[in-house]
């Protein structure tokens, strides 16, 4: 018979799966935070243009790493139930399909200074940005397959690895950066093109890193990852096709929502648009927490589902939220509490605008903690949902909940009514919540069927 886990049991096992995952998802955020800083030296041009390359690189990314994601919730159900064969076909056919989407997206990268310049980006920094994209693109194939990689190893609660190779990650970033970039300890001086080359520098030395562990391991030779890469399997390439794609779709509705009210608040104006990206910046490192218990409700969910174990499903999945919601509580506290220290430490002491920044600012944060428990809600449950592999419902709820209500909403709030970021802001609250109840129903309805079927 298998055994029951208390609700603390199972906050504890989400907890030391899902802390090593919160750190490598905020040294990934610090792979960002060290380009725009580096660069921001370096010259504003070139700061404008890795911020629009960057953006335009991420959103193809988010698009592509469905199919990484979706390899976390099939190796852990495949775990769950004893399948090691299975485990193996998912993971080579996430790797297939991630190395076929970076091959195909790359003539978006070799192009796109076109395609920004027909967005209404000035010449000049489209065509800088594309300078990078033609550089920074080529990391794209060894990116997506990394991502598969972290899915696999994670899904076999094999999380440290994929922190500490994070973490040393950002640290030569920072190195070939300060190399490449500024030309220093020999190197030439290449600017933007060296943060490029920094970029695709660490995507190849993290996938050999992770490679070699996942192929090397003793404990996992098992699997036999590796072996027989070249032969197809189209029956499992299809299922994680048809798992992933609208994980991907998801993430870039989710995406579009920020993107979007970032182009809101550049109407509103430039000291609201400056506040708006600090406030944003802040939020975001926070999500990195939810995130990380997300992936970790995935990996238990998958596993009990594997096993059959609906009590210890519901139970894991009540003790993630429950985790999820209390930081979200203390967050909330934070962003009302001290919203003046953390602006500020983003501005510099001699800039002119710095009182009004922070006094916008501190009202985004204040609704920045209006919507921390639907933001948080939306992607834990995502996450468990994603660990019953039901993925295309839950695409469709975020694309309504984000696109036809979160966007409209901040468009006629901010800047038809002329609330401005406040009303932006309110529209990303609204389109947050309608996902996280919607999505919520969702689970409830599974938890209610597999209670009747018990």
């Amino acid at each position: 018979m298998m055994k029951k886990l208390s609700y603390p049991a199972h906050a504890r096992a989400t907890l030391v799966l899902g802390l090593p995952l919160i750190g490598s998802h905020v040294a990934q955020f610090g792979l960002h935070v060290t380009d725009t800083i580096m660069l921001g030296w370096y010259s504003i041009p070139a700061l404008a243009a890795v911020v629009l390359g960057a953006s335009t690189f991420f959103v193809v990314f988010i698009l592509g790493s469905g199919f990484g994601q979706a390899v976390m919730p099939m190796v852990a159900r495949a775990i769950g139930a004893g399948e090691d064969a299975e485990v193996r076909r998912a993971t080579r056919m996430g790797l297939w399909l991630s190395v076929l989407f970076g091959v195909l997206s790359y003539p978006v990268m070799w192009w796109s200074g076109a395609l920004l310049r027909g967005l209404g980006q000035e010449p000049e920094v489209a065509g800088l940005a594309q300078d990078y994209l033609r550089i920074a693109g080529l990391g794209m194939v060894p990116a997506l397959l990394v991502m598969v990689l972290k899915s696999y190893l994670a899904a076999l609660e094999r999380t440290q690895v994929v922190l500490w190779t994070t973490v040393a990650a950002v640290g030569l970033n920072v190195a070939v950066n300060w190399a490449l970039i500024f030309g220093n300890w020999g190197a030439p001086e290449l600017g933007l093109q060296g943060a490029a080359v920094a970029s695709v520098t660490v995507q190849v030395a993290t996938l050999v890193v992770l490679a070699i562990y996942a192929g090397w391991l003793p404990e996992l030779r098992r699997f036999a990852l590796f072996q027989r890469m070249w032969r197809p399997d189209w029956i499992a390439l299809g299922q994680v096709f048809r798992l992933g794609w609208p994980i991907g779709l998801t993430g870039l509705a989710e995406g579009g929502l920020f993107s979007a009210s970032a182009l809101m608040m550049g109407l509103v104006g430039t000291q609201e648009l400056a506040a708006h990206g600090i406030a944003l910046e802040i939020s975001a490192l926070t999500f990195m927490v939810h995130l990380g218990l997300s992936n970790a409700a995935t990996i238990r969910v998958g596993r009990a589902h594997g096993q059959g174990d609906h009590d210890g499903l519901r139970r894991g999945a009540f003790a993630s939220i429950a985790l999820s919601l209390a930081f979200g509580s203390a967050v909330v506290a934070i962003f009302l509490l001290t919203p003046e220290p953390l602006i500020s430490a983003f501005l510099s002491r001699d800039e002119p605008g710095r009182d009004a920044i922070i006094a916008i600012g501190t009202v985004l944060l204040a609704m920045a903690a209006l919507f921390q428990f639907a933001d948080a809600a939306q992607v834990m449950v995502l996450g468990l949902l994603r660990g019953l592999q039901d993925t295309r419902v839950p695409m469709i709820i975020a694309a309504i909940s984000y696109w036809v209500v979160g966007i409209p909403v901040s468009y006629l709030l901010g800047i038809h009514f002329g609330w401005g970021g406040v009303g932006v802001w309110a529209g990303l609250v609204v389109g947050l919540a309608i996902a996280a109840v919607l999505l919520s129903l969702r689970f409830a309805r599974y938890l209610q069927a597999q209670g009747r079927s018990a």
